[in-house]
C-alpha cells in the first residue's frame, strides 16, 4: 500500500493539515482555559463583599432619611415647640433646609453623615455623636459579658444535648430551651429584681454602680468594670461586676437558650453523617469525633447564630436596660423616641445598622477562614 492511499481526497500528500494549517478533518484542539486558583477566587470573594458594603450603607442612609420625612413629626415644631409664632416656623424651617427638594436634602444629609454629623440632639443639647458615645459603652459592656455567658453555657450545652438524643439530659436542655424562648425578656428582668434584690436582698438594685462609688472612677474608655481595673480601684470594680451580673444574666439567659438550640441541631445534623459512622468504625474516641470532626463542620453556621446574636444585643435591649436603669443605647433611643428627638432617633438607627453591617462582614471572614472551601 502506498502512502497516498493513506491521504483524505482533496488533500496532496503528505500534507496531513488542512486548510489555514488545521489538523486533518478540521478538528482543531482548543487549548484548555488555566482555571483560577483558590486564592483567587477567595480574593474575588472578597472583593465583592467589601464592594456591597458602600451599597447597604447609602440603601441605609436613604431608609433612615426616608423615616425622618415620612413620620408624622414635624422637626421644626420638636425643636422651637408649637407654640412659636409663625414667622420663627418659617425662618428655622428656611434655616434647616426643609424647604428644598428632597434630593437636595437627602444629598445634604448624605454629606453630613460622611462628615460625622449627625445633628444636635433636642432632648440633650449635645451632638448625637457625643450622646451615642456616652451611652453606648454601657450596651457595649452589658452585651459582651452576655454573649459570652452565652457562648460558653449555650454552646457546650447544645454539645451535650446532641450527644446524648432522647435521653433525659436532652429533654431538660430542650425545656430549658423552651422557657428561654417563652418568657419574656421583661419578665425575667422583673423576677430577677423581685427574687434576689427584694427577697433575699443578695444583689444590688438597678443602676451601673452603689451611690457611694458613683463618680470615683474616671471614664476612659466608657466600660465601667475596665475604668474600673485601670484605675486599680478594685472595690468599684466589684461593684460595677456585681450590677452588671443581673442585667447580664437575663441576656444571657434569653441567648443561650437560642445558642444551645442551635447548636443542638447543628449537632444532631452532622452526627448522622456517613463520615461519623465511618469514624466510629475506625475506632476513634467519642470526644475526637464530636469536637475534633463534627464540631469543627457546625462552626460554619454557628458564626451566624453568634453574630446575629450579638448583633441584637448590641443594637440596645431596650426592655432589659429600662427595667435596670441601664444607661446604654437602648434607653437612649427609646427615650428620644418618646420625646420626638428625630435627630437621636436616626443617629442612633444608623448606628444599629453600622453594627449589623459590620458584623455580617466579620461573620463573612470569619466564614472564609473556618471553612476553606468557602469562596
Amino acid at each position: 500500500m502506498s502512502d497516498s492511499s493513506l491521504t483524505r481526497p482533496g488533500l496532496p500528500a503528505g500534507d496531513p493539515q488542512g486548510p489555514g494549517g488545521s489538523p486533518a478533518g478540521g478538528l482543531v484542539p482548543r487549548p484548555k482555559a488555566a482555571r483560577p486558583s483558590a486564592a483567587r477566587l477567595r480574593l474575588r470573594a472578597l472583593t465583592a463583599t467589601l464592594a456591597s458594603v458602600p451599597i447597604t450603607l447609602f440603601g441605609l442612609a436613604l431608609v433612615t432619611f426616608l423615616i425622618g420625612r415620612v413620620v408624622p413629626i414635624d422637626p421644626v415644631l420638636a425643636i422651637i415647640g408649637d407654640r412659636a409664632p409663625q414667622d420663627v416656623v418659617e425662618r428655622t424651617r428656611l434655616e434647616l433646609g426643609l424647604d428644598q427638594p428632597l434630593y437636595i436634602q437627602f444629598w445634604k444629609y448624605l454629606g453630613q453623615i460622611l462628615s460625622g454629623d449627625l445633628g444636635r440632639s433636642v432632648m440633650t443639647s449635645n451632638p448625637v455623636t457625643q450622646d451615642i458615645a456616652r451611652f453606648f459603652p454601657a450596651t457595649f459592656e452589658l452585651a459582651t459579658v452576655a454573649i459570652l455567658i452565652a457562648v460558653l453555657i449555650g454552646v457546650p450545652l447544645g454539645v451535650w444535648a446532641a450527644t446524648r438524643q432522647g435521653s433525659w439530659v436532652d429533654q431538660g436542655v430542650r425545656l430549658f430551651c423552651l422557657a428561654g424562648h417563652s418568657l419574656p425578656v421583661f419578665v425575667l428582668g422583673l423576677i430577677s429584681l423581685l427574687l434576689f434584690y427584694a427577697t433575699l436582698e443578695i444583689a444590688p438594685g438597678p443602676g451601673r454602680q452603689g451611690i457611694y462609688f458613683e463618680g470615683m472612677v474616671d471614664e476612659r474608655t466608657g466600660i465601667l468594670t475596665l475604668d474600673a481595673l485601670l484605675a486599680g480601684d478594685i472595690p468599684a470594680f466589684r461593684d460595677a461586676l456585681w450590677h452588671l451580673a443581673q442585667p447580664a444574666g437575663v441576656l444571657a439567659f434569653f441567648s443561650l437558650a437560642y445558642i444551645a438550640r442551635m447548636t443542638r441541631a447543628f449537632m444532631l445534623a452532622e452526627l448522622k453523617s456517613e463520615y461519623v459512622t465511618t469514624a466510629r468504625a475506625k475506632g476513634l474516641s467519642g470526644a475526637t469525633i464530636v469536637w475534633g470532626h463534627a464540631f469543627r463542620n457546625i462552626a460554619v453556621p454557628l458564626v451566624t447564630v453568634l453574630t446575629m446574636t450579638y448583633a441584637g444585643l448590641l443594637e440596645g435591649a431596650v426592655l432589659t436596660e429600662t427595667i435596670f436603669a441601664w444607661p446604654g443605647l437602648g434607653q437612649y433611643l427609646t427615650v428620644s423616641l418618646l420625646n420626638a428627638d428625630m435627630n437621636a432617633v436616626l443617629g442612633a438607627t444608623l448606628v444599629v445598622g453600622l453594627i449589623y453591617v459590620a458584623l455580617n462582614l466579620l461573620a463573612d471572614l470569619l466564614y472564609r477562614l473556618l471553612d476553606p472551601r468557602v469562596s
